[in-house]
């Protein structure tokens, strides 16, 4: 045989081995093998042609089986291909398996697909999380507003995980049993004494219910003396009513100015009328002359009468008694 025959044949041999481990993963199936699981080499080349890593489902499967635990590799496939974590999932069977909790595959894969961690979820079971409210303003009935800061140590319920609430929630309802036990103590003096008291309150509430956690206990770790709201609102009460009380005068001093007014130009009007009256009295005088109603005696009579009065207005203004204004 030639020698270039010979060299044609061995590079289309190694194209062959090059081509033929590059798709099947022959070290994978070697290591499946040598930890006892039993996978076939075609299974391998079926992921492969599924699009599916087959490191994800066979390296997890390792483990969940050195962990004494029997999964189908079926099942960890199709978690893969719907999307989920293979391996986070995994992890958290061996956890629980370890902490000798019931969790299944199918619950596991549940959580995991709906967005939460599983993992965590599973450690939350065994080691409880303590979770730190924001500070919580609320008033007593004395008006004295308190700043309280609670925490909250939860336990994950792994039955509820899926449709149940999350951490937020249990803060805003702890939030709102703050607020609820501060506002109806009589004073905040009761509060400071016995802080326990907001414990004992928020934890008889049930705030647990349809959440994915339970409620250990409530801690309140600190309390701390706001504002005086009361004598505020009593300030800011006594300002209104100064407001109030200023444009009720000023509207009762407009309406006097009004009525001033009014009764200067009625006084002016009357004034107007007696000068329009005195004018046609000289006319009076005249057509009771010529109509012979009025001597010419009383007449002048009356004439004496007026200057007697006027010099007696004269008088009294410049000897007598002062004249009125």
């Amino acid at each position: 045989m030639e020698l270039w025959v010979i060299l044609v044949i061995i590079a289309a041999a190694i194209v062959f081995l090059c081509l033929f481990f590059s798709f099947v993963p022959v070290a994978l199936w070697i290591s499946a093998a040598a930890a006892n699981v039993r996978i076939g080499i075609f299974p391998l080349i079926g992921m492969k042609l599924r699009r599916v890593i087959p490191s994800r489902i066979v390296n997890p499967l390792i483990k969940a089986t050195k962990a004494g635990l029997d999964i189908p590799i079926d099942k960890l496939e199709a978690h893969y291909l719907a999307g989920g974590n293979v391996d986070r999932v995994v992890n958290s069977l061996i956890a629980a398996h370890r902490a000798d909790i019931s969790l299944e595959f199918e619950r596991a894969a549940a959580i995991d697909l709906a967005g939460r961690d599983v993992l965590e979820a599973v450690q939350m079971s065994v080691n409880p999380k303590v979770i730190e409210t924001p500070i919580v303003a609320a008033i007593a009935k004395d008006g004295i507003e308190l700043k309280a800061k609670a925490k909250i140590t939860v336990r994950a319920n792994i039955d509820r995980l899926v449709g149940g609430a999350g951490e937020q929630t249990i803060i805003a309802r702890v939030g709102e049993g703050v607020v609820t036990t501060i506002g109806s103590a009589e004073t905040h003096k009761e509060v400071l004494e016995n802080p326990d008291t907001i414990s004992r309150t928020v934890l008889g509430k049930g705030l647990e219910a349809g959440t994915a956690f339970e409620i250990l206990s409530v801690d309140i770790a600190d309390v701390d003396v706001g504002r005086n709201i009361g004598a505020q609102l009593q300030t800011d009460q006594a300002e209104a009513d100064k407001r109030i009380a200023q444009a009720k005068a000023e509207e009762r001093r407009a309406m006097a100015v009004a009525r001033e007014q009014e009764m200067k130009a009625y006084v002016q009007e009357m004034q107007a009328k007696v000068v329009e009256a005195e004018a046609e009295v000289p006319k009076a005088m005249a057509a009771a002359l010529r109509e012979g109603k009025l001597g010419v005696m009383d007449y002048y009579n009356m004439q004496n009468v007026i200057s007697d009065t006027a010099m007696r207005k004269s008088i009294a203004g410049e000897g007598g008694a002062p004249e009125h204004k």
